[in-house]
């Protein structure tokens, strides 16, 4: 079966010159084992240090007010295992993964490491500003915007669960011409933090990762 570069060009939206490196972006180590050839594992090694940059870049840019500790707690929130899951199922690249053996075996670590494969690939090929475009469209974008109706989502959830609507703080920090707001929302028990250039947006994000965190636990 000839593998679909063009269609997975376009759901990605980059466009290869060496094609060779976005095979092997989708190719698992029991594939490679199987019929030879690079698995992707060294490619995920690298991939992820280009996603921490850039998130970390974005958000020393973005929220200048912000100190280290809440960057590095928001940053996890925005590159951890579920965040890249939900992002790898977006552009529906999934069913590209190249394994030997049953697929009922694949893993979420496995699924949400190809959103770090595609970034090294592309960033191999394409070189840091390719690979930044990748990450800010369909990671960072793609989190933001699961986060804009996320406090009525949570309160629908308590709801259906028959518990109390959640509380927030919210704190302004910074200049009147640049404020920077962190958010706290407190529901069934447990803390999320968000944080957002006006207050909405700090509530939305910690509305998010609080509704992340639950769905999570319930599975």
């Amino acid at each position: 079966m000839k593998f679909p570069y063009a269609e997975i060009e376009n759901k990605i939206g980059y466009a290869f010159q060496n094609r060779d490196l976005l095979k092997t972006a989708f190719t698992h180590s029991t594939h490679a084992n199987t019929f030879g050839g690079e698995d992707n594992e060294r490619l995920e090694y690298l991939g992820d240090a280009v996603l921490q940059l850039v998130v970390t870049e974005w958000q020393y840019e973005r929220y200048r007010q912000a100190d280290e500790g809440t960057m590095t707690r928001v940053r996890q929130k925005l590159v951890c295992e579920e965040a890249l899951l939900d992002a790898v199922r977006d552009l529906e690249i999934e069913q590209y993964l190249l394994i030997a053996g049953s697929r009922a075996n694949v893993g979420k670590k496995t699924v949400s490491s190809l959103f770090e494969t595609v970034t090294a690939a592309i960033y191999l090929d394409g070189g840091y500003a390719a690979a930044k475009a990748f990450i800010l469209k369909h990671g960072l974008d793609h989190v933001q915007a699961q986060s804009e109706n996320a406090k009525g989502e949570l309160q629908e959830y308590l709801q259906d669960i028959g518990e109390n609507p959640p509380r927030y703080e919210t704190e302004k920090v910074g200049k009147d011409n640049d404020p920077i707001f962190y958010a706290k929302v407190f529901a069934l028990g447990r803390t999320e933090m968000g944080e957002g250039k006006s207050k909405k947006q700090a509530e939305q994000a910690a509305a998010a990762n609080l509704l992340r965190e639950l769905k999570k636990n319930k599975r």
